[in-house]
């Protein structure tokens, strides 16, 4: 698959673009395309289950780590949900708890910091082996070292990643990154071809 940054002020359009492929909004001009198909013929529900969202402001329930990433495909293998825990960078995590994936979240439980459950989300979003996922600005709380493995992890993946971030270390290894600025592309291409090309983007990256 292929990994997609998108890099633009507060207010550029990033989650309204993004928010138009799960057909929470309906577009009012241009086309959108899946598998070479308008989007509005394919069937929504059918659209929805290939895609799996991740908010920045992530939410954890109560029950096990466990359920909480099997949310979505209750049926998951304990081989899946450790796997999906792997690519997140969250699986040694979990082992370290008491009880292991068996750890109770919650009231009465254990409670995660900003950038574990951003990475418990992702594994969560990661088991339903979806064909489009969509990051909208969910790893700001993770720490540089452990962003740059799962970025990595997440290119060597098969489904096609939009990834929304504030910085561009966030989005530099991308295959294509695109620059939005007061609600339009501005600019497209990789993190070495739009430094050449943008001098919008060489003053962000400079800033």
């Amino acid at each position: 698959g292929e990994t997609v940054g998108l890099l633009g002020e507060t207010g550029a359009g990033k989650s309204s673009l993004l928010q138009h492929i799960p057909r929470l909004y309906e577009k009012h001009s241009g086309e959108i395309f899946l598998d070479n198909i308008p989007i509005e013929e394919l069937d929504i529900k059918r659209v929805r289950e290939q895609i799996s969202f991740v908010p920045q402001e992530v939410h954890l329930f109560s029950g096990s780590v466990r359920e909480n990433i099997a949310w979505g495909k209750e049926e998951a293998s304990m081989e899946e949900i450790v796997e999906a825990a792997e690519i997140a960078q969250i699986h040694s995590f979990i082992k370290s708890l008491p009880d292991g994936y068996d750890t109770k979240l919650g009231q009465k439980g254990v409670s995660f910091s900003g950038g574990q459950k951003q990475r418990l989300s992702i594994a969560r979003a990661l088991v339903r082996m979806p064909k489009i996922l969509i990051l909208d600005d969910s790893t700001s709380a993770l720490d540089a070292n452990t962003e740059v493995k799962l970025l990595e992890n997440l290119k060597k993946q098969k489904s096609t990643v939009f990834l929304v971030a504030q910085k561009i270390s966030s989005l530099r290894e991308a295959h294509r990154i695109l620059l939005l600025h007061q609600g339009r592309l501005i600019a497209q291409g990789s993190h070495e071809e739009l430094l050449e090309n943008s001098p919008y983007y060489r003053e962000v990256y400079q800033s």
